[in-house]
């Protein structure tokens, strides 16, 4: 069963920044595409930027132009990459697989507040 850790959330200011990391397990991770996706408070989870494993990334239009995705197969990690960070960004953030999703991890907490 593929699992995955995310780190890397915190409190920040708006127009702040922060960089998200997702450790997975899974010995054919470079085969995975993968998402990250998050859940604000009332709403459902989203997905927020996705990257094949050809590296090939797409946005959420809410975040186009602020967020990069990016992964690195050799160490199994996704990152997320988050600048000019909005109030409405407050959220928990978790990564998966696309499809077929693997266990959700606990995700990151990200707080963007005054």
């Amino acid at each position: 069963q593929v699992q995955f850790v995310e780190s890397g959330g915190g409190l920040v200011q708006p127009g702040g920044s922060l960089r998200l990391s997702c450790a997975a397990s899974g010995s054919i991770f470079r085969v995975y595409d993968m998402g990250w996706y998050r859940q604000g408070p009332g709403k459902q989870r989203e997905l927020v930027a996705g990257i094949t494993s050809g590296s090939i990334t797409n946005y959420a239009d809410s975040v186009k132009g602020r967020f990069t995705i990016s992964r690195d197969n050799t160490k199994k990690m996704v990152y997320l990459q988050m600048n000019s960070l909005k109030l409405e960004d407050t959220a928990v953030y978790f990564c998966n697989r696309r499809a077929p999703p693997g266990s959700w991890g606990q995700g990151t907490q990200v707080t963007v507040s005054s």
